[in-house]
């Protein structure tokens, strides 16, 4: 397999991901509306989200910098690094993004920003300090791969589809506690199918925000194999990459910033002694196996 089919493949998962996401949706909402006859709190619901997913595409960047304490850089400060990121820049055709450090000693990295002209480099400082120079690269050429691929907006898409699921399913439950169906004739067919219909329609809008949130992790873990692929083209080099990756993957610091919410955005999870090896862990990680990402990278011909 080349690197440009293994782009093109992932590419295919992804957007296939998405349809289904936004079929689960619509059967979602079909089947509140016919449960409660009233159209009319999905369509709140929906409003609400996208206020709340209009806010989040212009702050969340501001939002992740808070929570992750990152501070920006000057090329005073480390001229190598600025000349690694404009070169690999210049490689990519994306405009300088900010870069931001954090005073963590875990070596790790993120990208955010909602578009190209918006995008931020963040790393910590065991990263700088750990690394090197070829290994940098590989990382940082990931991080632009994630500016360049429009996985930053992705995510802010898939992050809306999961909220308006939640906020469906959880103004569901609370409804259906308050309501209940017009009453039929006792012991009627119909009062039975109703009642059926009823309990399948709770039990979906419990699942429905787990199920949606797994979807949400899985479209993250395959845009992470992509963007090694993609950043591997950039830099012509897949072992940078992949060794950076064990390294990082090894460290025993703990990233003290790290939290559920951003964990997903850091090129390998920042959670350390969390990683139990359990089919249930896997199910719900944000990141696939790094060993998998080491193999896939030095399976590329280039």
């Amino acid at each position: 397999m080349t690197l440009y089919t293994l782009a093109e493949k992932n590419v295919r998962r992804t957007w296939l991901l998405m349809s289904v996401f936004l079929i689960f949706i619509i059967g979602l909402g079909w089947l509140f509306s016919h449960l409660l006859n009233d159209s009319i709190f999905l369509v709140i619901a929906f409003i609400v989200a996208i206020l709340q997913s209009f806010l989040s595409y212009w702050y969340s960047d501001k939002i992740v910098l808070i929570m992750t304490r990152a501070k920006p850089i000057e090329r005073s400060e480390n001229p190598e690094l600025y000349r690694i990121v404009e070169n690999l820049c210049i490689t990519a055709g994306l405009p300088l993004p900010k870069i931001y450090v954090l005073n963590e000693n875990q070596p790790n990295a993120f990208a955010t920003g909602r578009d190209e002209k918006h995008a931020i480099v963040a790393v910590t400082r065991g990263l700088l300090e750990k690394l090197d120079r070829t290994e940098l690269e590989g990382v940082i050429a990931h991080e632009l791969s994630h500016i360049g691929n429009k996985d930053t907006l992705l995510q802010t898409v898939v992050v809306v589809l999961v909220g308006i699921i939640a906020m469906v399913s959880n103004f569901f439950l609370r409804i259906s506690f308050w309501s209940r169906p017009r009453r039929r004739e006792e012991g009627s067919g119909e009062d039975r199918s109703a009642a059926i219909f009823a309990i399948f329609g709770i039990i979906a809008a419990i699942l429905a925000p787990i199920v949606a949130t797994l979807i949400q992790l899985a479209i993250s873990r395959k845009r992470e194999f992509l963007a090694d692929a993609t950043g591997a083209l950039l830099t012509r080099y897949p072992e940078g990459l992949a060794l950076a990756l064990e390294k990082i993957s090894q460290d025993t610091n703990l990233l003290r910033v790290a939290n559920n919410s951003t964990a997903h955005l850091y090129i390998v999870s920042p959670f350390r002694g969390k990683e139990a090896q359990s089919w249930l862990t896997k199910l719900f990680s944000t990141h696939p196996p790094v060993e998998e990402r080491i193999a896939a990278l030095r399976q590329l011909k280039i």
